[in-house]
């Protein structure tokens, strides 16, 4: 509880978090949702998680056409993203966003008990994704990656500029790096023109500090692959320049799980939500599809007699 006559805690950008849906995180921290629930009983629970520097807001669509099948998609900011706070982009521990989101996953599963949870996850979502379902591997009917971080682009994280980085970290862990080039995110310009103009995405440079999390993260999922036994769906742009598709590719042959789909949109960029239209309607189709798929009988509309 806050003291009394305390300042109400306020999001970055001036709400009073008492006026905003949230949760609070472990470490005391607030945390922006977002919630879209159906009007009918939900069939389902599905955690949207975003990419680093952006926001859930840009998940609206692929949340809507979740909420129009009776699926109940739930998202929040991650510490340090959008609406949420925290140290814009950087992270101690990226432990940090895993136990973040089985604390929400937690808080819904105990308002819905008993119904399937899937984790829909884009870019470094999808590696949060990827270790939160390695975490507990029963607790999740399926996951979707779109685009996910699984490994590191070989051609830039060369050996040697991995070792400076781990030097730089050392010695000045908040030396910013290269900023996300929007121009990589969609072939859509008017995406492209929407993603530069949202002022909740930060759009400043990467942290040596935070990119030294980020390998990590993936060097802890190599380990990880051949021991995942969740079903999941992979989509990757053909030509996505930010997020490595051998990634995706590896995963797919490494996994041990027997229910796995790859498919690759050939000339799409990194956001295939935000991609062009018929890529979009494409990937929105393959999301809902494969997860009324997985939804056990029993939560299936009942046929009139």
């Amino acid at each position: 509880m806050p003291e009394p006559g305390a300042a109400p805690r306020r999001s970055p950008q001036g709400v009073p978090y008492a006026e905003l849906p949230h949760i609070v995180n472990a470490d005391g921290l607030h945390l922006f949702c977002r919630y879209w629930e159906p009007g009918s009983p939900p069939r389902a629970l599905v955690f949207i998680s975003h990419g680093a520097g952006e926001h859930s807001g840009p998940y609206e669509e692929i949340a809507r056409r979740l909420k129009d099948l009776s699926l109940l998609a739930f998202a929040h900011d991650h510490v340090g993203h959008g609406q949420s706070e925290g140290d814009r982009m950087n992270i101690k521990d990226f432990q940090i966003y895993i136990r973040d989101v089985l604390q929400h996953i937690d808080m819904m599963k105990s308002r819905h008990p008993n119904l399937p949870v899937f984790i829909v996850g884009h870019s470094m979502g999808g590696a949060i994704s990827i270790l939160t379902a390695c975490e507990r591997p029963s607790d999740f009917a399926g996951v979707v990656l779109i685009g996910p971080m699984v490994q590191m682009n070989p051609d830039s994280a060369t050996p040697f500029k991995v070792f400076m980085a781990k030097v730089l970290n050392h010695m000045v862990p908040s030396l910013t790096l290269g900023a996300i080039d929007s121009k990589w995110i969609s072939r859509d310009k008017s995406q492209v023109e929407a993603y530069d103009a949202d002022e909740l995405i930060y759009h400043g440079g990467m942290r040596v500090s935070f990119a030294m999390q980020l390998m990590g993260a993936v060097n802890r999922i190599e380990r990880e692959l051949p021991t995942i036994s969740w079903p999941f769906l992979l989509l990757h742009g053909g030509d996505d320049k930010l997020c490595d598709i051998r990634g995706s590719q590896t995963m797919y042959e490494k996994a041990s799980t027997a229910d796995k789909k790859i498919k690759v949109y050939e000339g799409a960029y990194h956001a295939l939500h935000h991609e062009l239209p018929e890529v979009v309607q494409s990937v929105l189709k393959e999301v809902t599809t494969w997860i009324t798929g997985r939804l056990p009988a029993s939560t299936l509309p009942q046929q009139g007699l």
